[in-house]
């Protein structure tokens, strides 16, 4: 993973499993992060195709979480972390919502995973990479039950849906 896009990809992989969380236990946390931080890597590289574009928003910051948390209903709410606001401000709200579309699309998943590959992004990341979030088994879609519910993360896709399916339709050269 491009190092410049870290705290992003983080930042906002934890908000998606925070507002979203597993359903089970310890694997089942683990399983959940892992694809919600396939689809927040995908969508990251979609977002920023190029080291330029993944420095700006390094220097200017992605936006925080404000708008997701509010239409979550999760505004107001830090979970009783104190530094929950440092990592928040981390959160981007494209990539959020372009990563809640892959993980209720399987369709425009293996599209962008695709596009990704295909990119100077991925500098040879194999499409198995993001197997859990193109092919979840039963234990991923068990584990990320809410992570992957249309209808749950449906205002939070919504909010850029057309915007990825734009990116997705410029081709590889931009895509990715």
């Amino acid at each position: 993973m491009p190092e410049e896009l870290s705290p992003l990809i983080a930042a906002t992989a934890q908000w998606l499993t925070g507002a979203y969380p597993a359903s089970g236990g310890a694997l089942a946390n683990v399983l959940c992060e892992m694809q919600a931080r396939q689809a927040v890597t995908v969508a990251a590289w979609l977002r920023y195709p190029t080291p330029m574009d993944a420095a700006l928003v390094g220097m200017a910051g992605p936006g925080g979480s404000a708008r997701l948390d509010w239409i979550t209903g999760a505004d107001g709410v830090q979970g009783g972390d104190p530094d929950s606001s440092a990592w928040r401000s981390w959160v981007d709200e494209v990539v959020a919502s372009w990563a809640a579309c892959l993980l209720t699309d399987p369709e425009l998943a293996g599209r962008a995973v695709a596009a990704v590959v295909a990119g100077e992004r991925a500098t040879g990341a194999p499409p198995a990479e993001f197997r859990r979030l193109v092919t979840p088994d039963e234990n991923d879609r068990r584990a990320a039950a809410l992570l992957r519910h249309p209808d749950l993360v449906g205002p939070v896709a919504a909010l850029h849906h057309a915007q990825l399916r734009d990116r997705l339709e410029q081709g590889p050269a931009r895509a990715a």
